[in-house]
């Protein structure tokens, strides 16, 4: 019994020490704060103006494309999560305009902003550093792409065209590359000194695949082969082709976003919340009593570790994250009242307490895993097909709620509750681990 006492003391300490790790204490920096969506924390709005002027209205769809995408990959290295970036088209018959449209949560400065950003897309090739190959698993953790790779001299300036083929035999997907005189001569250098070596190919400083040189190639012609799905191939032929000739961009307009709810949406939110946990709880307490406390304070764990993992994913916490979450908080109770009804059951069979408990939580186990499983489902749909950063945040802080609620249930309940050391059978012992406010005696 002192061990389940001493184990529940220990969860409950290291609960208390995740809530204060999650606290923000008003004016003073935090090593992990909360990241805080467009809509409650506002940002930057850049327009940058394409000059498309030298392709057709396809090609220039295609470009504009790919830009939006390399840009979102680099804005998100930087650690700006849920950017808003967006192509716009407008103009006139023959005299097509294309911009695109950059939204930054949580940068107000226009610098920074600009400077994320940064010049058009690079695309180079870059082979493994003698060495590397060696690095410890922990080593290749903390090690940067320059530790790893070195530059070979050649970039997208050398590259003439890629195109999507297919293996005439397996009929895989597979990407063609074709280089320009210069380029040509220098890859069948790379090729002939770097047999059996990854040749690694980087887009805007990441790396897009790394295929095999697999013999050296003197026609400037090479086929990058790799288990591609036929969109991932045709996405890595529009990354070549539009990363080697970037579309050439300006920036045509800056502005300062305020949030478009604000701090008073904010922190009516985080009130709904609080009135949210305390009724709940207080439900829990009037109606199991025990069983209900015990509930309760699992409630608080639970809301202590999702707020951990807000910080340390990080989650972007928009309007509509915030009401997901609020939304987990009656839902996390759900596995303990299963828990608790059939306790009462097996109670009004004639077990004893402790007897009781362990086969509530046995009992409860398939229904539970049951309703969490179609939730999660639910969520993992939702987050896949969302069209919008706010609805897939919604759908995150749904499914974490969700599993965390999981966890709490059958770790948190079952500890404490099991440490509480319930003994005896009489009516007063069976009304504060009942349910209701009549206690009914073993049959």
């Amino acid at each position: 019994m002192w061990k389940k006492r001493i184990s529940a003391l220990v969860l409950i300490a290291l609960a208390a020490a995740v809530g204060y790790f999650t606290y923000d204490k008003a004016g003073e920096d935090s090593r992990f704060p909360y990241r805080l969506g467009l809509d409650l924390s506002g940002g930057t709005h850049l327009v940058f103006d394409a000059d498309t002027s030298k392709l057709g209205e396809s090609e220039a769809k295609d470009a504009m494309q790919s830009l939006a995408d390399v840009v979102e990959r680099r804005v998100n290295l930087f650690g700006v999560s849920e950017p808003l970036v967006q192509v716009e088209t407008g103009g006139t018959v023959g005299n097509t305009v294309h911009r695109l449209i950059v939204e930054l949560p949580g940068v107000t400065d226009v610098k920074t902003a600009v400077d994320m950003i940064g010049k058009t897309p690079t695309l180079d090739f870059r082979l493994v550093k003698p060495g590397s190959e060696n690095l410890t698993d922990a080593e290749r953790l903390s090690a940067t792409y320059d530790d790893i790779f070195v530059t070979t001299g050649l970039t997208g300036r050398y590259l003439s065209r890629a195109r999507l083929e297919f293996d005439q035999t397996t009929y895989a997907p597979r990407v063609g590359i074709e280089f320009n005189k210069e380029g040509a001569d220098l890859f069948a250098k790379i090729t002939k000194e770097n047999v059996g070596k990854v040749l690694a190919i980087f887009l805007d400083g990441a790396p897009i695949s790394m295929p095999v040189i697999e013999s050296s190639i003197e026609s400037g012609q090479a086929v990058i082969n790799g288990s591609f799905k036929v969109e991932e191939a045709r996405s890595l032929v529009r990354d070549l082709n539009y990363g080697a000739l970037p579309v050439p961009v300006s920036l045509a307009s800056t502005q300062t976003v305020g949030a478009t709810l604000g701090k008073d949406a904010l922190e009516a939110s985080l009130f709904a919340g609080l009135i949210a946990f305390i009724a709940v709880s207080v439900f829990l307490v009037v109606w199991y009593r025990v069983p209900g406390l015990v509930a309760a304070l699992a409630l608080s764990i639970y809301v202590a570790l999702n707020l951990a993992l807000f910080k340390l994913i990080p989650v972007t916490l928009t309007a509509a994250g915030i009401a997901g979450f609020i939304l987990t908080l009656g839902m996390a109770v759900d596995a303990n009242i299963l828990i608790f009804e059939r306790m009462k059951e097996e109670l009004k069979k004639g077990l004893s307490l402790p007897d009781a408990i362990k086969e509530g939580f046995h009992r409860a186990w398939l229904s539970i895993r049951d309703s969490n499983l179609s939730s999660i489902i639910t969520a993992v749909i939702l987050y896949y097909f969302a069209s919008t950063p706010m609805i897939k945040g919604f759908a995150l802080v749904f499914g974490l709620g969700v599993v965390v609620s999981m966890f709490t249930a059958l770790t948190a309940s079952r500890t404490i509750l099991m440490a509480v050391g319930a003994k005896g059978d009489g009516a007063l012992a069976r009304f504060f681990f009942g349910s209701g406010f009549i206690a009914k005696k073993a049959n």
